[in-house]
């Protein structure tokens, strides 16, 4: 390195020094560079390898350094052995995001993206990424593992529906999924060598609606032994992935009996779901799930419209089980991206569209939301009103946020959720409507007179 840039920026004495034992770690693929202060070592600024006798010499010498906080910036996964390390031996890690660190040009090479990263932290100009804690980490790890299995599995259902179109077998249109008792009997049945629509059709679940007829005449199709031979492929590999997926849920089970009770089950236990006849999801877990999450977070989550117990996992596992991680409700939507944005130049409003964020608890507030379309309760109405005026896309966003804010309330104060209904919701809304309709006539000098309410008969009289 030049001698230009290992000489640090000297201090701005405007700015007070807030992190006096800090240091700065740009991450890469092979080679870590760690800045110091230049009074803790004759080199303030280092290179590492990336293997963990890398990692532990790093914390080795921020440990003679005297450093007690580090400031770290990466892309990909490169930063996440090194976080852990540094967490492990007692630093307070923060992970910056590096388009807000990369925005002042020139600095371009690691040596000075370390310093810059080192004199921001000591300024206390740098915040941290959100990270829930390490057992919430380890949970995370299993449903992000789960997700990406049951995505794999989805992709063989496609190819086996692709394959039994081509041999126009017609299973879809009369059973409503193919990976159901039903559509898997008959799926191994074909692959087995049955050609019999009849005896493929005397499979069928007594659930199945469809006669045996008609199930027989979609049976009959052009069998071409290449099809079948893809069919038996994709067949063997969806079941590969259930395996996978039972072996997970087995861990994920393991993982959540490990936290700790906030709630004893037995002395307040659960109390059975309000909504009663909804079929559980084709690839929930086969344990009881939402037991396991109402001991660990004393809330019934799963009584809030739209949410599942899988949904609620999914949740807990992003934003973790401390809410004090977010000051507000509204830190909390804004770290979401489902709140409105605030983009004010001039005094004028140039856009108020939710910022762009990639995360997956909102990924499972907008599908929760996403299932309010039919919904008989208060969230429902509200969707259908943010549908009829705002459109469909606009509307989830909306239903989203408000999943979220409630779904916020009950995590600080741990109460239970309670829904009004649709009708108490519509009546609510009309006496809004009313109050605005009455402040509308004031100010234009008018007085808003309801009219009597006319039942059946006296209109009949009328007319």
């Amino acid at each position: 390195m030049s001698k230009k840039e290992s000489q640090p920026k000297s201090p701005n004495p405007d700015l007070p020094l807030i992190n006096l034992n800090a240091a700065g770690i740009d991450i890469g693929a092979d080679r870590h560079w760690v800045s110091v202060p230049v009074d803790r070592d004759k080199d303030s600024v280092r290179s590492f390898g990336c293997f963990t006798a890398d990692l532990y010499a790093i914390a080795d010498w921020l440990k003679h350094c005297r450093i007690e906080t580090v400031a770290m910036e990466s892309t990909g996964v490169y930063w996440i052995p090194v976080f852990q390390i540094l967490e492990s031996r007692g630093f307070e890690v923060k992970l910056v995001n590096a388009h807000y660190v990369k925005t002042v040009p020139g600095r371009k090479t690691d040596v000075l993206d370390c310093q810059w990263l080192q004199q921001l932290h000591t300024y206390g100009l740098l915040a941290g990424s959100f990270r829930p804690e390490d057992q919430i980490c380890a949970l995370r790890s299993y449903i992000r593992q789960r997700d990406n299995l049951v995505k794999s599995a989805c992709v063989h259902v496609q190819r086996m529906q692709k394959a039994l179109t081509q041999m126009n077998v017609q299973l879809h249109r009369v059973i409503s999924d193919i990976t159901g008792t039903t559509g898997l009997a008959i799926i191994d049945a074909i692959v087995s060598g049955e050609r019999n629509p009849q005896k493929l059709a005397a499979l069928k679940d007594e659930r199945i609606k469809a006669s045996s007829t008609n199930i027989a005449a979609a049976l009959t199709g052009d069998y071409r032994p290449e099809l079948v031979f893809v069919l038996s492929q994709e067949l063997l590999l969806y079941k590969f992935y259930q395996t996978q997926i039972t072996e997970c849920d087995t861990q994920v089970e393991q993982c959540l009996a490990r936290f700790t009770d906030k709630v004893d089950v037995e002395t307040n236990p659960l109390g059975k779901p309000k909504r009663r006849g909804k079929k559980q999801p084709g690839n929930a877990p086969q344990f009881d799930l939402r037991t396991h999450l109402y001991r660990i977070t004393g809330v019934d989550f799963t009584a809030i419209n739209g949410f599942g117990a899988l949904t609620v996992l999914l949740i807990l596992s992003e934003v973790g089980l401390d809410p004090s991680c977010f000051a507000t409700v509204k830190h909390f939507t804004s770290w979401l991206g489902l709140c409105p944005g605030s983009r004010v130049t001039g005094g004028k409003v140039k856009s108020s569209k939710t910022r762009p964020v990639i995360n997956r608890a909102a990924n499972a507030f907008r599908m929760a939301a996403q299932t309010l379309c039919r919904s008989n309760s208060a969230l429902g109405g509200f969707y259908r009103r943010m549908q009829a005026r705002m459109g469909a896309p606009k509307a989830i966003t909306a239903a989203a946020h408000k999943l979220a804010r409630i779904f916020y309330r009950l995590w600080t104060s741990g109460t239970a959720y309670a829904d009004p209904g649709v009708d108490a919701y519509e009546q609510k809304y009309h006496e809004r409507m009313v109050n605005n309709l009455k402040k509308k006539a004031h100010v234009l000098g008018f007085n808003l007179v309801p009219q009597p309410t006319i039942n059946e008969e006296q209109l009949s009289l009328v007319i």
